[in-house]
């Protein structure tokens, strides 16, 4: 087995503002409407998802564009470079798409790292969705189950850490062996009495790592 893996969430983890924020901004005012559904859960994940980024109406330039301006946590290229340099494997898991990841990543040259979520293309100037019902991974709710890549990932790693900082995260974080949570997640693994480590920035992950002797400074 391998010694150990860090798992991280897309959307208000790595990334300071989530992609369909974004888009329901600039192109898609109705989406907050269609939010309040969401979080009533009058709608899945993957139906607000995909209705929203069905809904910018843009050529694949500016999609592009306006995906490389999503702020992200500026440590996160050193905590992944110091993660992959002492041993670590480091993934991304996002219930989000592929699409806007592989570019945000690729800006801020961080590399050899896998990207486990729901598959992305451009489209009639807009993002489609391709959801395969008959991948292990599926889930009906939320494209990806996040649960079920942890326990995957559990069988090949000794030690599988994770951060996220929303709802779809409360799930894969009962798996984990330890988890990091960021804003709203926080609360919600305190309600479901699952241990976790607050934090707000990969900064503060990586000292708490540090001082556990998982990392070295």
């Amino acid at each position: 087995m391998k010694k150990w893996a860090f798992v991280s969430d897309f959307d208000g983890t790595i990334s300071n503002q989530d992609f369909y924020w974004l888009v329901i901004e600039k192109y898609f005012p109705e989406g907050r409407d269609l939010f309040k559904k969401w979080k009533a859960q009058e709608l899945l994940d993957i139906d607000f998802l995909k209705t929203v980024f069905s809904s910018i109406h843009q050529s694949e330039e500016q999609i592009i564009k306006d995906i490389l301006s999503l702020p992200i946590d500026d440590y996160v290229p050193t905590f992944v470079r110091n993660v992959q340099q002492q041993n670590g494997d480091f993934f991304v898991l996002s219930a989000g798409t592929d699409y806007y990841i592989h570019h945000v990543l690729e800006k801020h040259g961080i590399k050899n790292v896998k990207v486990f979520s729901n598959e992305g293309v451009f489209q009639e100037k807009n993002i489609h969705l391709n959801i395969d019902e008959t991948h292990p991974h599926f889930s009906k709710r939320y494209g990806i189950d996040k649960s079920k890549v942890i326990k995957e990932l559990k069988k090949d790693y000794d030690t599988v850490y994770f951060i996220g900082d929303s709802e779809p995260d409360s799930h894969p974080a009962q798996f984990a062996d330890l988890t990091f949570a960021k804003n709203g997640l926080q609360e919600l693994l305190h309600e479901k009495k699952i241990p976790f480590v607050p934090v707000e920035t990969f900064k503060e992950v990586e000292d708490y790592l540090i001082s556990k002797g998982v990392l070295s400074s």
